[in-house]
């Protein structure tokens, strides 16, 4: 939106330029979004079927797999062998360890794509929708002021809950957030007034 404003081809048209970027990247979002996590999802559904199979059909071979996982890591010989003897006769249990530790996921917390999608969506919409604000109720001249504004203080709400959450600083997270993101935008913007629309 801030490329098209940079051009300055009439208010209507960066606001057209912001709804329409709103929408085709929300759905790209969420659409890329349901098709990475399906893949993955669908992925890992195949690897625990492998590994369903293979406990079913050769139950010793994968028990001594067990064996060894527990031994790389650090567990003493017979402490081993007895846990790997106790979680085979639970063919569930051993399915669950073995995808944990060959796979590093839980079986039972594959995701859910459309979860996935609908949040990307979401997320991005918001983002989307902070600085297209000014364009849809101001027409003042300084809607890319009030634009540039709106998205300076959503970058440093995200940056500071960031910090917060990681107790990484919440004013080190918000600076930085407002940097990288004042970054593009100043890139976009000066792309726009370069090219322009003659």
């Amino acid at each position: 939106m801030l490329g098209f404003a940079g051009a300055s081809p009439g208010h209507n048209v960066v606001r057209l330029a912001g709804v329409a970027a709103l929408i085709a990247g929300g759905f790209s979002m969420g659409s890329g979004e349901y098709l990475s996590m399906r893949a993955q999802k669908e992925l890992l559904e195949y690897e625990i079927g492998v590994e369903r199979k293979s406990i079913a059909d050769d139950p010793e071979a994968e028990r001594h797999e067990l064996r060894e996982m527990f031994l790389k890591r650090g567990i003493e010989f017979e402490l081993a062998e007895r846990l790997s003897i106790d979680l085979m006769r639970d063919p569930e249990l051993a399915l669950q360890t073995h995808v944990r530790e060959e796979l590093g996921v839980d079986p039972s917390a594959t995701g859910s794509p459309w979860a996935a999608a609908a949040s990307s969506l979401a997320a991005f919409s918001v983002g989307a929708f902070v600085p297209l604000l000014p364009w849809l109720w101001s027409t003042t001249g300084n809607e890319v002021w009030w634009s540039v504004g709106f998205a300076a203080v959503g970058s440093a709400g995200v940056g500071g809950a960031i910090g917060i959450f990681t107790r990484r600083g919440a004013l080190k997270w918000s600076l930085r957030q407002v940097v990288v993101t004042g970054f593009a935008a100043a890139v976009t913007f000066g792309v726009g007034r370069l090219v322009g629309t003659h």
